[in-house]
């Protein structure tokens, strides 16, 4: 195309984007684009004339066996069976490296997710966005992005009174109080301050009910903490809300948003006027009575993200949050930034857990949730992770315990698992065989030639555009239904094609590529687990 705009055969400007997508049928070739079709317009020409210039130019590229011209003006390319093949050799060579790429090369996003409550343990809700969330971390510093991920912790207000008042009951033995929380983490947390504190009983009332807050709340971060690790979900920052008050950092939101001219008092408080930007009524900062909303952390919040360098924050809230996205977004606006850039808001939708056909609704440990350590105790890390992470954050999601702790293509996790395990066993009797791929010098990307093949190296090369798609468009599930068709695509090679002399045959140079080409796809395979935070077992 570049070369036809500049001999003068096209007039037009050359688009920054084209795309080029693999046809759903191979009989169309290893490549189509709708280019000519983009450019028709522009050229003041019909398509087809676009297309024959275009394919001339492609057709004398060395690699590309032919160009044929469908429809209106569709181009189908396919290239010889020596260039697809060095798609190989490049992604062995590239190993863990291949795939990444600067499709958001820069972009400095602050991504927050999970942010439970810290007055119990992480729920079922709270475990999908730690698996999405991590994940979709690993992907955006893979597509070139400067990411933080951040757990807002809300330990002030209400809630945290409630769970000092329970700790203080329980350790008391006496009920929990009227909208308190109950089940026996709220006892053990309860014993071991007893324990680890002695003479705590023997405080006056307001004493020890400000100990037990202090002190419980330290307890239950930590475990927040050590589930979260174990879970293999990493955060940059563990952001106080309370440190947002003691700092004075609300007051000074507060006059800032004044400053913009959106902060108005009536009937006593400071209101916000997120109308103006979309919400369904304003918002109180600060009560009549002085008290200091939820929503006036919120913008606090927000600005310090801002304040620390963040182009885009993103939030990950649960399903019980839609209310939310109008009033963070107006906030945003209401700061002087543009809240169709700056932020984007993600509402993850509910997760339910199936057993024997029944749903599972409690956990003994919490009492009325399912929490994050009961998923892994029935399934395990691996399948919790891809499997809460395969699924777009807007879409429920059913987790059948049966399913995911069988070893059938049934199980997602086990299915691609299992693809990884079948590569490395080929590279395991390659060695007991005492043969090997040889050097790059020794690779003869042309015997790469039959169809199996082709599908495979053609599958191998959409991972850096999956990859990209799944940073751009913050659905890392993209990454794990393609690992799913990768597996599929290996699954037949696999079924198809001799990757090892057998008896007494001699290794060939198609064995040799054929080598190549089973550790190019599991160098794939295991980088896409990665970026799911997914084991590649080399056996199973």
């Amino acid at each position: 195309m570049r070369t036809a705009v500049e001999a003068g055969e096209l007039t037009v400007t050359v688009p920054e984007h084209v795309t080029v997508e693999r046809p759903k049928n191979r009989d169309h070739g290893d490549y189509a684009t709708n280019v000519a079709l983009q450019l028709a317009k522009p050229a003041g020409k019909p398509p087809r004339a676009v297309a024959e210039l275009v394919a001339a130019r492609l057709r004398e590229l060395p690699g590309v066996a032919k160009v044929d011209i469908a429809g209106p003006g569709f181009l189908n390319i396919t290239f010889d069976a020596a260039t697809q093949g060095e798609l190989a050799r490049t992604i062995v060579e590239a190993g863990a490296a291949y795939g990444r790429n600067d499709a958001l090369k820069g972009l400095k996003i602050n991504l927050e997710f999970v942010s439970a409550n810290p007055t119990g343990p992480i729920h079922i809700g709270g475990v999908r966005w730690a698996a999405v969330g991590d994940s979709l971390a690993r992907v955006l510093k893979a597509t070139g992005a400067d990411v933080t991920t951040e757990y807002y912790l809300n330990d002030a207000g209400v809630q945290i009174s409630k769970f000092a008042a329970s700790l203080q009951a329980a350790a008391n033995g006496r009920p929990a109080p009227e909208d308190g929380y109950v089940g026996e983490y709220i006892v053990d947390i309860a014993k071991a301050l007893v324990e680890g504190i002695p003479g705590v009983l023997d405080l006056p009332v307001d004493e020890q009910l400000e100990t037990f807050r202090v002190e419980g709340l330290k307890l239950m971060v930590a475990e927040i903490q050590r589930s979260m690790t174990e879970f293999g979900t990493h955060f940059d920052t563990w952001f106080s809300e309370k440190s947002l008050h003691d700092s004075g950092a609300v007051e000074k939101a507060i006059e800032r948003l004044r400053a913009q001219g959106h902060v108005f008092d009536e009937d006593g408080a400071i209101w916000l006027r997120t109308t103006d930007f979309g919400d369904d009524k304003d918002r109180v900062l600060i009560k009549a009575d002085g008290e200091t909303t939820y929503f006036a952390a919120d913008a606090a919040y927000y600005l310090s993200k801002r304040d620390r360098g963040s182009e885009v924050s993103v939030y990950m809230l649960g399903a019980d949050h839609h209310g939310y996205v109008n009033r963070l977004k107006a906030i945003v606006a209401c700061a002087g930034d543009d809240m169709d850039r700056n932020i984007e808001v993600k509402i993850g939708q509910f997760v339910k857990m199936l057993r024997d056909g029944e749903e599972v609704r409690m956990s003994k440990r919490a009492g009325n949730i399912i929490t994050i350590d009961d998923v892994v105790d029935w399934i395990g890390v691996d399948a919790a992770r891809y499997t809460l992470a395969r699924s777009s954050t807007d879409s429920t999601i059913t987790l059948d315990i049966n399913v995911l702790t069988s070893q059938s293509n049934e199980n997602p996790v086990f299915y691609v698992q299992y693809a990884h395990t079948r590569m490395c066993g080929v590279a395991r009797k390659a060695k007991e065989l005492g043969v090997d791929k040889g050097s790059a010098e020794d690779f003869k990307p042309e015997l790469l030639a039959t169809q199996w093949e082709s599908d495979m190296l053609g599958e191998l090369g959409e991972f850096p555009r999956i990859l990209a798609k799944a940073g751009q468009t913050r659905e890392p599930h993209h990454v794990a239904r393609y690992l799913e068709d990768l597996a599929g695509v290996y699954h037949r090679l696999y079924d198809n094609c001799m990757f090892l002399p057998k008896g007494d045959e001699e290794m060939t140079d198609t064995h040799r590529a054929r080598l190549w080409l089973v550790e190019a796809a599991r160098t794939v395979v295991a980088n896409g687990l990665t970026l799911l935070g997914v084991t590649a077992p080399e056996r199973m």
